[in-house]
């Protein structure tokens, strides 16, 4: 245990200082974060801060590897390293070129080929015996869309200082919780400790307390969604299968109905699917009065709500009927929420359109 406390220690510190020298150098180089139309910063804030904690946990990583797991899970990993290499380099790069669309589309799918290779893939529907295998045929897909998919959904909710990093901290913390509970400290657990671990010492920079110093870019959260994606999937043969479709889902419904309610508004107007607006979930909630802190502690308790209940329908895995039970309150609690935050988001808005119908009429008159 003390080994382990030192790793995760470790990791937060190095991810701090690494974050802290791209900062300055960021500073020193004029490598700020673009304003645009999604945008809702103002001023000259560096952009790179998911380089130092991508970098730091890709390297801790392949050292747990080969130190601290099984030999044949490090030999397996290596695709998986690769991948994440990849995700980092095409976020780097498109925080300096604004890479297109397809290419990012095409190194993302390439990125989540290097996982399901060496079967790196989601293995049940349930906790619940065989007979809720996924069918062969149908995990590869599955996984594939999963990996690529939640690449993207991180970036969505990457609007908001502070945001995008703790709710991913929280996740990988639960992640951890659930992980440990299947006795499994030194392998998979550890990964998301220092996962979390290295997100904090970028959170240091990135809380708005008062504003965040940098951002992460799109390095970090195309990193941050890539990686939350594959950590559910690194099962250790007979000591841990992966974990089912439907309970990762649940632990990460925010940056997921986030991502599938973008998509539905963009088809729906006929616009691009990567075309920005600013109606995702942070831009609703800021439109109703709050601040950056209370956007993050809203959606961080949401993200802890979530995180109990996807533990414990877990934990009571053995018990059908109260881990469906819990596992549905998640959906539940989380689809309320978007559909409540849409709907007062609608009433205020047709509000705003009214009053100022009523301001103009008067001027008129």
């Amino acid at each position: 245990m003390a080994g382990v406390i030192i790793i995760v220690f470790a990791s937060f510190v190095w991810s701090f200082l690494t974050v802290w020298v791209i900062c300055r150098v960021s500073h020193k180089n004029a490598w700020y974060d673009k304003v645009d139309e999604r945008k809702i910063h103002t001023g000259d804030v560096p952009r790179l801060g998911g380089v130092g904690f991508s970098a730091v946990f890709i390297i801790v990583s392949l050292f747990l590897v080969f130190t601290r797991t099984e030999i044949y899970l490090g030999f397996r990993f290596i695709p998986v390293f690769i991948g994440l290499c990849i995700t980092l380099t095409c976020g780097v790069l498109d925080d300096f070129h604004n890479l297109t669309s397809k290419t990012k589309f095409l190194i993302q799918c390439i990125a989540g080929f290097l996982v399901i290779i060496p079967a790196y893939v989601f293995q049940h529907l349930f906790f619940f015996g065989d007979n809720f295998r996924l069918f062969t045929w149908l995990r590869y897909p599955l996984s594939f869309l999963w990996i690529v998919g939640l690449t993207n959904a991180i970036n969505f909710i990457d609007g908001v200082d502070g945001l995008a990093g703790g709710v991913s901290a929280i996740i990988a913390l639960t992640y951890a919780a659930i992980f440990a509970s299947f006795a499994n400290i030194d392998g998979v657990t550890l990964f998301c400790l220092c996962l979390a671990a290295v997100i904090g010492g970028f959170l240091v920079f990135n809380l708005p307390v008062p504003q965040a110093k940098i951002f992460m870019g799109d390095g970090g959260s195309q990193f941050l969604g890539f990686t939350l994606a594959v950590l559910p999937l690194l099962d250790q043969g007979n000591i841990r299968p992966s974990l089912p479709v439907p309970y990762v889902c649940a632990l990460l419904l925010i940056p997921i109905l986030d991502m599938v309610a973008a998509i539905w508004r963009r088809l729906r107007d006929g616009r691009p699917i990567d075309s920005p607006d600013k109606a995702h979930i942070h831009h609703k909630l800021m439109f109703l009065g709050l601040n950056a802190r209370g956007i993050d502690a809203v959606l961080y308790g949401l993200q802890i709500i979530l995180g109990i209940l996807v533990f414990f329908a877990v934990k009571f895995q053995s018990r059908f009927g109260m881990s469906l039970t819990f596992l549905g309150c998640s959906y539940f609690i989380a689809i309320a929420f978007f559909t409540a935050i849409h709907f007062l988001n609608r009433r205020k808005t047709l509000q705003v359109r009214k009053d100022a119908g009523k301001t103009l009429s008067e001027n008129v008159s």
